[in-house]
């Protein structure tokens, strides 16, 4: 958990005194193994547990998926943000929606190879994946319908996400969108999941659902509809 992550892993643009830009590096480094698929070395306790042996299968990746789609599915020509996309790109179907589609990633692994790939399936409807955090969203006020950020919100304390709602509600347009899940600690999964993936060098929150409500709350947003999965709770809100 100590190591530091190389320095090519996350670079982000000069913000004075960003007290996020540690986490924000240690959760790239994280990513940046798995999509090079280097070898994670995990305590034999660790090993043991079901969980893990569901990760290494890829079983547990499917049982994690946050279907934003099932609560908000992009329509034609819409503009959407997909924050801390992965290589989400590869695997959801965004090209049926025929909407126009943006990345925002910490991962330059996956930013290149997004941006490599991604655009051989539609270089209409793709748009490009920027390199950059959540909090600091590299795109116009204004700009997008729908924001979409699953898969990576656990990593980080409520405060950031604070951060985060604030950014999404200057890029959306007025009346769009924000779909994004939280880790649900009430679900049988969770802790044992917290502990595997802290051991995969990113820490995870787990955050009472009531304190996300607030944080939500706090931020101006209203919640339009929820969907609860095996690990993550899905949010559509809007501003």
């Amino acid at each position: 958990m100590s190591k530091k992550p190389p320095s090519n892993s996350y670079t982000t643009k000069t913000h004075h005194s960003d007290k996020w830009q540690e986490r924000v590096a240690q959760v790239a480094y994280r990513f940046n193994q798995q999509y090079q698929n280097q070898t994670f070395e995990l305590p034999a306790e660790v090993q043991a547990m079901p969980i893990y042996r569901e990760w290494t299968t890829g079983i547990l990746a499917a049982r994690t998926v946050s279907p934003f789609w099932e609560i908000a599915q992009p329509q034609k020509n819409q503009h959407c943000l997909d924050v801390g996309c992965g290589v989400s790109f590869l695997i959801y179907p965004w090209r049926d929606w025929q909407a126009f589609f943006y990345g925002q990633e910490i991962s330059n692994i996956a930013r290149d190879t997004l941006n490599s790939r991604s655009s051989q399936l539609n270089s209409k409807l793709f748009k490009g994946v920027e390199l950059g955090a959540s909090h600091h969203l590299n795109y116009l006020s204004n700009q997008f319908d729908l924001v979409i950020a699953t898969g990576f919100s656990c990593y980080f304390p409520l405060e950031y996400w604070s951060a985060v709602l604030v950014e999404v509600k200057r890029v959306l347009k007025p009346g769009g969108q924000f779909v994004f899940d939280i880790l649900n600690p009430q679900q049988p999964l969770a802790e044992d999941w917290a502990v595997l993936e802290t051991y995969l060098g990113a820490e995870v929150f787990l955050e009472p659902v009531s304190e996300w409500e607030k944080t939500i709350k706090a931020a101006g947003a209203k919640v339009i509809k929820r969907q609860l999965g095996e690990l993550f709770e899905l949010y559509k809100v809007g501003f």
